[in-house]
């Protein structure tokens, strides 16, 4: 039997209390992994003295999660990390690195710490190649998506390349982000794609007709549905500007908009603003967060999910429709054309071609899908298939 080595999950983003929906995809994928090794997770989080005083400005400005709790029964710590307010990341990573040490060094004294499995090359990987030199534990790092950006921030790159470079082994979510880590001179032996998955138990079709009932919906609508935190970087905005025209064909469309703010920002009264300026409030429904178990009953309900975002990893929003059978829409960025693999489950488009959305959405909104196959697609996609690949690698660590 192989040895089950104790791990550490480093990472900013970890659901809580206060943010239940933020980080789900690596909860789903480590407390998995915690079924084979002892996991535990350590999610610093930004801090600065009366912080609080800015949520009068920004209500969802870094709401704090509990210093401590279990989920099911991993344990969860969620230091302080010092982060002064609108100076930029430059810090952030030592900030995370310094909050997280005393009880990493705890753990490795209690035999519960042989490596670090961080999330985001930048702060959490660089963080964890500070970590890892200060206390000889070897980490591997994810990469899911905002690398591309930052790669582009001097004060970020040099760091990034360092986590890079320092890391025993790297992931990425998606092949263009392998490709991205290639360009900056690493090793491809070390470097992995390990896509996100997809948990059938919670996202499966429910009856498109209860599911409209359930809404209040039409059951004659033609519906489309974006799922996401309401921020710039996921486009609701431009879907929005796209209704005008298809409500020309479809007459009685409907567009669910499930999601609120993130710590990314807060989108809701821009997007409200612009439903009311082009007159679609009887077109257009908020219907705020969602936990994944409820989420199966609006994408149920709909026609076409469309993710019309500038920047994606790997968008886990894409699977979670596909098994509840729905086609989806998305910008060609990042790794959507990965998932969405041939255009019987859905169609990608150049991002920021307003046109191109709009002659999508017309012709998926039209077409006759074979809800079979999408559905068929989504279950090769389960995370117990992400995971194999992870215990494979966390092996090598000697």
């Amino acid at each position: 039997m192989s040895h089950r080595k104790p791990l550490v999950v480093l990472s900013h983003l970890f659901p809580s209390a206060a943010q239940p929906g933020a980080g789900l995809f690596i909860r789903e994928r480590m407390f998995r992994v915690a079924q084979h090794h002892p996991v535990t997770v350590i999610s610093p989080q930004a801090w600065f003295p009366g912080q609080s005083v800015l949520r009068a400005i920004r209500p969802s400005y870094r709401i704090l999660g509990s210093r401590f709790e279990r989920q099911s029964d991993i344990e969860v710590y969620r230091p302080r990390a010092f982060s002064v307010p609108f100076l930029g990341r430059r810090h952030d990573a030592l900030s995370m690195a310094l909050s997280a040490l005393p009880i990493i060094r705890r753990l490795r004294q209690q035999g519960r710490c042989e490596f670090i499995d961080a999330h985001f090359a930048y702060p959490d990987g660089y963080a964890a190649s500070l970590l890892s030199a200060r206390l000889k534990i070897p980490f591997f790092v994810t990469l899911r998506g905002t690398e591309s950006r930052h790669l582009m921030v001097p004060a970020l790159r040099r760091k990034i390349l360092r986590c890079l470079q320092d890391a025993h082994r790297i992931f990425t979510v998606s092949e263009s982000l392998r490709q991205l880590v290639l360009a900056q001179g690493i090793s491809a032996e070390k470097v992995e794609v390990v896509g996100n998955g997809v948990d059938t138990s919670i996202f499966y079709p429910s009856k498109q007709e209860d599911a409209r009932i359930k809404l209040n919906i039409p059951l004659d609508a033609k519906v489309l549905i974006t799922v996401g935190a309401l921020v710039e970087r996921k486009g609701f905005h431009r879907v929005i500007a796209q209704l005008p025209r298809l409500i020309r064909t479809y007459k009685n469309l409907v567009y669910l908009i499930v999601g609120g703010p993130s710590p990314e920002g807060d989108w809701s009264q821009k997007l409200k603003s612009q439903v009311s300026e082009l007159a679609l409030e009887n077109h257009v429904r908020f219907l705020g967060p969602l936990e994944p178990s409820k989420l199966r009953i609006p994408l149920s309900a709909a026609n076409v999910s469309v993710l019309a975002s500038s920047n994606e990893g790997w968008a886990n929003v894409i699977l979670e429709s596909m098994a509840c059978g729905v086609p989806v829409v998305a910008s060609d960025v990042g790794g959507n054309a990965e998932v969405i693999r041939d255009e019987d489950i859905g169609k990608t488009y150049p991002f920021n071609n307003d046109n191109a959305l709009f002659e999508i959405l017309h012709a998926s909104l039209a077409k006759d899908w074979d809800r079979a196959k999408i559905l068929a697609y989504a279950k090769e996609n389960v995370w117990e298939k992400r995971i194999t690949q992870l215990l494979l690698a966390f092996q090598l660590i000697g």
